[in-house]
């Protein structure tokens, strides 16, 4: 195979003897040293660590001008000046010039010594999380601006690396290269690529660019997230005179490789290098098609390099991510990702459609209903939106209760399209509409254009540079020109109804058909290039009949705006919402739907909720809905007038615990529970004093507020309790005072400060806990902790409160109550949260001489509490806990699950315990395990990084380092292993 030639292709070097290396750095820069060989594609690098510093000695290719190295080191002095980044600046030699010489196997080379950047570079295909994306796009950015007057490139000269030569070298290296099939594709996206190129070329801004701003060409500082974070760029080997708009192009291609990327993960880059040096709209027209040509060079280049140096490790294991890099490049037409940046940057462009001169569908009847698919559907309810036929279904019956045709709506995110237990996002934006029909109906073309034929029933418009695809024709017409006008066939019927398939497209220039719906990230950009066909056949000033909204338009408009909708709520939220409430993530999705244990953003996109121990049965629970429904209908008032349902509730309750505990309660909300069970506690006992466990969260009213001790919740909280509040320490067994087979002291430690209390004069009213930890986690308390502490506490004449709002109704799987795991029965129960299943309710179950001692303190009442609607939603809720045996689908996919998180911690470090029982469990992270640090803010990017994967969890405990693992507890053993291998993929390739 004969190797192509050409003043811009370079033969990399081999390695220089490094005894040679040792004696050039004493001759000539009178540096002494260790020499390591760093490797290169076509230079040759070798770090030099000596006793005042390191430095990079950087031995140049034999075709390297020096001119051009004397430029790259005024380069780096420039922007050492400008920019704060670290900068590999050159030291010159004892002669005075930072360019030197050196001779290797009979052939002068230059060198110059540049100081080693202390950092990292990202020399992996680790995910790079959107923070480290903009950074490098930010690098870009900076780097760009701090050269924009550099005037020290003497001369323009071919280079390899230029993108204004991409398409010559593309075409020089391809013919040659040994795998032929993948040349080919990547010869017809470089054309393709530089077509889209062309008309801006003249236009683009030239100027001195760096060109290799890569992560590879970066150095890094870790994070306190333990992400790697760009401060520095070294490698200036191709620095030169190019478009600056390049610049950012090279970064982006680089991004392309690295884990689950795609075309949208450029997009904070892209955002980052616009704030520091603007990019103008020719620029961003003409980015993605460099970002393809970029790729495509570094494919070609490199398999060239390979074969000019077939022992070069550097270059060869290079390939497979080159080739990830174009792949993904070129997974979207460069159209589509022009118009999703330009939609990023706030600059879509505005472009008309041909008018209809005939109408497509002549014939078609007035009464054409529009199918609400969305995520606010309300006749996709009860999850029939998860039937592969949900759209069909929903279609007939539309046509069933009397309309003779029913439209779907163009850039519509369809619920139907949504899907659960995928880390992939699914493709739910409509990018077309169907039509269906009852009876027969004739297509025309609405302009003149040339006719192709797809499949047995497919049909396609071309006109100039529009499409319009049809699918389920019974074509008549011929392939070829057509006028205006003229009948192309009927739509098709298929088991007695007809549906037509409606898209335009706006024809790329790599071909092809789109497809029938875009993922969310990429909406806006495939929107633009399919745009809405609905007009065609729908005169849409008319009132639709399917609606009695005023404005039933297509959604496209809407829906191609929804990050800025989603945006524009969240500020909404900020200026009317207190924003103590907080809400979970930075940017969170926008959440509108759910479904047993998974969630719906209002893009269609699925995620599974390992968070909501609100919801025990689930999301949109039917038999829940329905029972409200009807109760709301019948009644709704205060406990104050006598109906059945509370007390069946509160008869239910009580036959669910030990027999003593036989009087209930019923309030609004865990925080009322909790401060009600203390008040009874006061009046039972004449006394105020509690105890409390420290790392706890009871609640935000004034009592329960009071004994919460969690500093998570309120960084105050040991220092603001109120002077009836004790503590004792909390009895965790990983890393508390008292560790592993030493945490039975615990208890005799607590009980000694109840009595001790008692000694001086302060006997317990109450002593307050949660059976089984879970603020600290979802863990268990050591054996017999709960029975000596109890004890104590009635020695001194006090009460037992069990906190099971987080923990009971059967959510450790092997109890159905926490104070159950401890064998103990305490004197007052409170539950909430999963009693209602997000229902505001909750309860207090006592003993009777307990509850009657509150009317010492008057009377109590709870509007809501125990109203009709409220005792249905309690009798419902532990109905279908026994129906659908709820509590041993907690214990055995808790057992389940929990294993495979045992596992996960024997193959990552991080992940220095799983506690936990059944579906209440936490993944305790920490940087040493031995040291027990928290790994806080690796926890918090964690979450961050599984949201992004479709799984919804959040930190727990004081220090934020644990995952919070309570989901429904209808959670299936195929969603414990989505989650666990979620989980898996960010330890593995980061986040």
């Amino acid at each position: 195979m004969g190797i192509p030639s050409a003043d811009w292709l370079v033969r990399p070097i081999g390695p220089v003897d490094e005894a040679e290396v040792s004696a050039v750095l004493a001759e000539r820069f009178g540096v002494t040293g260790t020499v390591h060989d760093l490797g290169s594609q076509q230079d040759r690098n070798y770090r030099v660590r000596t006793e005042t510093g390191d430095y990079v000695l950087k031995i140049a290719n034999p075709a390297a001008d020096p001119a051009a190295l004397r430029a790259q080191c005024a380069a780096v002095e420039r922007l050492a000046d400008a920019s704060g980044l670290r900068l590999p600046r050159a030291h010159a030699g004892v002669d005075g010039e930072v360019v030197q010489w050196l001779s290797a196997g009979g052939v002068e080379l230059v060198c110059r010594l540049l100081d080693y950047v202390p950092g990292e570079p990202i020399m992996d295909s680790r995910y790079l999380a959107p923070p480290v994306v903009a950074r490098l796009g930010e690098l870009a950015g900076r780097v760009v601006a701090g050269l924009a007057d550099f005037a020290g490139v003497e001369q323009e000269r071919p280079q390899l690396w230029d993108l204004r030569n991409a398409l010559t070298v593309v075409e020089t290296l391809a013919p040659h290269l040994p795998d032929q099939e993948r040349a080919a594709r990547v010869l017809r996206a470089s054309r393709a690529a530089h077509t889209l190129l062309e008309p801006f070329v003249d236009r683009l801004p030239v100027q001195v660019i760096h060109g290799d701003v890569t992560d590879n060409n970066v150095v890094c500082e870790p994070a306190s997230d333990g992400r790697r974070m760009p401060v520095g760029v070294i490698d200036f080997g191709d620095l030169g005179l190019g478009w600056t708009v390049a610049e950012l192009a090279v970064t982006c291609a680089s991004v392309l490789h690295h884990h689950g990327a795609g075309p949208a993960s450029v997009l904070p880059a892209v955002h980052a290098f616009h704030a520091v040096r603007p990019l103008a709209n020719e620029e961003v027209d003409a980015l993605w098609p460099l970002v393809v040509l970029r790729t495509s060079v570094m494919v070609v280049s490199g398999q060239y390099d390979t074969l000019l140096d077939p022992g070069n490790s550097y270059a060869s294991v290079a390939l497979d991510r080159e080739w990830a890099m174009f792949e993904a490049a070129v997974s979207v037409p460069a159209e589509v990702m022009t118009a999703q940046l330009r939609h990023a940057l706030g600059r879509p462009s505005a472009q008309l459609l041909p008018v209809a001169e005939h109408a497509l569908l002549p014939g078609l009847p007035d009464d054409v209903a529009s199918l609400d698919l969305s995520v606010s559907s309300e006749e996709l309810h009860t999850g029939r939106w998860l039937a592969p036929d949900a759209e069909t279904v929903l279609a007939r019956a539309t046509l069933t209760a009397g309309h003779t045709a029913v439209r779907t709506r163009h850039g519509e995110f369809r619920l139907t399209r949504t899907t659960v237990d995928d880390s992939v996002p699914a493709a739910t934006c409509a990018l077309g509409v169907e039509l269906h029909l009852t009876g027969p109906a004739e297509i025309r073309a609405p302009w003149a254009g040339t006719v192709t034929r797809h499949g047995d029933t497919g049909v396609t418009l071309h006109t100039g540079g529009l499409d319009l695809l049809l699918d389920g024709v019974d074509a008549e017409v011929q392939p070829g020109p057509v006028v205006s006008g003229r009948r192309l066939g009927t739509v098709a019927a298929h088991e007695g109804v007809r549906v037509l398939g409606i898209q335009l497209f706006r024809s790329c220039a790599t071909g092809g058909r789109p497809p029938r719906f875009a993922p969310p990230e990429l909406a806006a950009g495939w929107l633009e290039v399919c745009p809405d066909p609905t007009r065609l056949f729908l005169a849409l000033d008319a009132p639709d009949a399917s609606s009695s909204a005023p404005d039933d338009a297509p959604l496209s408009a809407r829906d191609a705006q929804q990050a800025i909708t989603e945006a524009e709520l969240l500020e909404r939220r900020e200026h009317s919402f207190a924003t103590v409430q907080e809400h979970y993530f930075e940017t969170p999705p926008q959440i509108e739907r759910g479904w047993r244990h998974h969630l719906v953003d209002t893009r269609g996109r699925g995620y599974l909720d390992m968070l909501n121990n609100v919801t025990i049965l689930g999301h949109g629970h039917p038999g829940l809905g329905e029972a409200v429904h009807r109760q709301w209908r019948r009644l709704n008032t205060n406990s104050r007038f006598h109906y059945a349902s509370v007390v069946e509730l509160s008869e239910r309750l009580t036959g669910l615990l030990p027999a003593e505990l036989d009087t209930v309660f019923l309030v609004n909300s865990g925080s009322e529970a909790v401060d009600l069970a203390l008040r009874l506690a006061w009046a039972a006992t004449g006394r105020q004093d509690v105890v409390a466990v420290e790392e706890a969260y009871h609640g935000w009213t004034y009592a329960s507020d009071a004994v919460s001790t969690s500093i998570a919740d309120n960084p105050n909280a040991l220092a603001s309790r109120p002077p009836w509040v004790h503590t004792v320490a909390a009895p965790n067994s990983y890393r508390g005072r008292h560790r592993g087979p030493q945490s039975r002291r615990y208890a005799p430690e607590a009980a000694a400060r109840i009595r001790e209390l008692a000694d001086q004069g302060r006997p317990l009213a109450a002593f307050v806990c949660e059976p089984y930890y879970g603020n600290a986690g979802g863990m268990a308390l050591p054996d017999g902790y709960l029975r000596q502490v109890y004890e104590a506490t009635r020695d001194v004449g006090g009460l037992c409160v069990a906190d099971e709002v987080q923990v009971g109704y059967g959510r450790l799987g092997s109890h159905f109550w926490g104070f159950e795991q401890q064998g103990v029965v305490p004197d007052i129960v409170t539950v909430a949260k999963a009693m209602g299943n997000g229902h505001p309710l909750g309860a207090v179950i006592t003993r009777r001489d307990i509850a009657d001692a509150y009317r010492t303190q008057g009377y109590f009442f709870s509007s809501a509490g125990g109203s009709p609607v409220s005792s249905v939603v309690g009798l419902t809720v532990l109905d279908a806990l026994r129906d659908e045996d709820l509590q041993t689908n907690a214990r055995e996919i808790g057992a389940h699950l929990k294993g495979r998180l045992l596992e996960l911690a024997e193959r990552h470090a991080l992940i220095g315990a799983v506690h936990g029982s059944g579906l209440y469990l936490g993944v305790e992270f920490v940087r040493d395990r031995e040291s027990l640090e928290p790994a806080t803010e690796e926890t918090a990017a964690i979450c961050d990084r599984l949201r992004e994967l479709g799984v919804i969890v959040q930190p727990t405990s004081d220090r934020q380092c644990v995952l919070k693992i309570k989901p429904p507890l209808c959670l299936t053993r195929r969603s414990a292993d989505v989650f666990a291998d979620a989980l898996d993929d960010v330890l593995t390739h980061g986040w």
